[in-house]
């Protein structure tokens, strides 16, 4: 049985999805209002995949040393763990917030990869101050976060989780008809297609503005959510990620990658938009 295989079964394991709902509920309402702190709103992308970075480098450098150093490397050992291990903290923190948001396949891998790594963090965590008689628990503990990796791996490149939902939309470069301007209501969120691109048109007197329909976080439909007249934003309807209208800036997470926007402008009748 292949790696991708095994990952198909995993995503298959209905049983987790009673611990995986629960678990969901909690770990929102604990986030609440730092959930675009970790999704990484401010840093316009996602954060999780940053704090990995440093446990991961800890964790090996001190597994390389364990095998290759010898007794004089013996010193630096614990400090890497313990730094890693530190490290991981915010990491976890920031994952399980990520993962707060999935649904279905996504939800039940991405419990099991968060499972390996927590067990990858407990055993590098049970290894501090044993010296050389843990070398066996880091190199456990370095083989489940690589196991866990992969699963991450696959969350981002075969499931599609945390990236960018709107990189491949086609974007209309040249002036194209969206919409019969006295189609437009006023103050009223409108779908319309436009160059094989969906768009989201808002009417504020005399101004359009032109976004895409498609949420960068999880392609939730823009156009259902609800507008706020005032800061002109809008809120996506599935996990409440507000865009601005004016430049599609995400100013809510979890959303990070900004909302792609376009000109619009009235032309004989008809509401015409173009990629910005």
């Amino acid at each position: 049985m292949g790696l991708r295989e095994i990952t198909d079964r995993l995503e298959e394991l209905e049983l987790l999805d009673g611990a995986s709902d629960t678990l969901s509920r909690l770990v929102n309402s604990a986030v609440g209002p730092a959930k675009s702190l970790l999704s990484g709103t401010w840093l316009e992308h996602p954060l999780h995949p940053v704090l990995t970075e440093v446990p991961i480098g800890c964790w090996t450098g001190a597994v390389v040393l364990d095998l290759f150093g010898g007794v004089a490397a013996d010193e630096a050992v614990d400090p890497l763990v313990g730094i890693g291990t530190l490290a991981a903290l915010p990491a976890i923190v920031s994952g399980l917030s990520d993962w707060a948001d999935s649904y279905g396949r996504e939800r039940r891998l991405g419990l099991v990869h968060a499972a390996f790594n927590a067990t990858g963090v407990g055993l590098f965590a049970a290894s501090l101050g044993a010296g050389r008689a843990a070398r066996p628990l880091r190199l456990l503990g370095l083989a489940a976060v690589t196991a866990g990796g992969y699963l991450g791996g696959h969350l981002s490149f075969g499931r599609g989780v945390g990236v960018d939902h709107q990189v491949f939309l086609e974007r209309p470069a040249e002036w194209t008809d969206a919409i019969a301007e006295e189609k437009l209501e006023e103050a009223t969120p409108t779908l319309v297609e436009a160059g094989g691109a969906r768009l989201m048109l808002y009417r504020r007197r005399s101004q359009i503005y032109a976004i895409s329909d498609v949420c960068s976080h999880a392609g939730g439909p823009l156009h259902e959510g609800a507008v706020d007249d005032g800061d002109l934003c809008v809120t996506c309807p599935w996990h409440g990620s507000r865009f601005r209208l004016s430049d599609g800036r995400a100013v809510r997470g979890p959303a990070s990658a900004p909302a792609a926007v376009y000109e619009a402008r009235v032309e004989n009748g008809m509401v015409q938009v173009r990629a910005g």
